[in-house]
């Protein structure tokens, strides 16, 4: 699969939507959502804020971003792919009263006015974008001022150096065997591949600089195989 073709990408997330959580689980030893609470935790969302979940998936993070904003404040979780919103939705049935809803959408043109959020997350989307830079000028465009942001994906890392062959290694002979298991070899190879153009950490600095964001920070997580870029307006 080529990397940022939308419709192969879309169809990727349908195809391995009910076995994503249990296999981010594994994958991680569950150090995801860690990984997440981390980011929520820097960006400090309060009651009454309204954010948004971008390629939000399953939901995980959109429902626990919901439980931090009560009262007063809501969340939009918006995902390319049908089938995740599809168990997103399931799992927001289970706790009706929080202020979190679904839609089916492209994270590079938004369907949301200008300056309406004030804060936003992504977490493994940002690379699976057509176009990060357009995608973080979307994000800057709805955020208002004062707003803040949260990106967490794989970090691309130094060619050659000891951190990128485990990174390498790791994504060959434990990622792509294990999701062999549930039928998804090819989905998760991708992973590799989608890593070879993703802008690294200094990169997506400056791209969030030029979206307009006034400051940007770029910090690796679990040893450097994982980024998390922080912006704000």
């Amino acid at each position: 699969m080529k990397p940022g073709d939308a419709e192969a990408v879309e169809q990727l997330f349908n195809d391995a939507a009910p076995s994503y959580d249990r296999l981010n689980d594994w994958l991680s030893l569950g150090l995801h959502r860690q990984w997440k609470r981390q980011m929520v935790l820097q960006l400090s969302p309060q009651p009454g804020e309204q954010w948004l979940d971008l390629c939000c998936g399953t939901g995980d993070l959109a429902l626990a971003l919901a439980r931090r904003l009560r009262p007063g404040g809501s969340v939009v979780g918006v995902d390319a792919a049908a089938e995740p919103l599809v168990i997103a939705a399931q799992r927001s049935a289970r706790e009706p009263w929080l202020p979190v809803h679904w839609q089916q959408g492209d994270a590079l043109n938004l369907e949301l006015p200008d300056a309406s959020a004030d804060g936003a997350l992504m977490a493994y989307g940002l690379r699976n974008l057509a176009d990060p830079a357009a995608g973080l000028r979307e994000l800057r465009r709805v955020l208002r001022e004062g707003g803040r942001a949260g990106l967490l994906d794989f970090n691309r890392l130094p060619s050659g150096t000891a951190a990128a062959v485990f990174q390498r290694t790791y994504l060959r002979r434990v990622v792509v065997p294990v999701a062999s298991r549930a039928g998804l070899a090819e989905h998760y190879a991708y992973l590799e591949e989608s890593l070879k153009c993703f802008p690294d950490g200094p990169a997506q600095q400056q791209l969030a600089l030029d979206a307009g964001f006034r400051g940007a920070s770029h910090r690796p997580l679990a040893a450097g195989l994982m980024g998390l870029l922080t912006v704000w307006t």
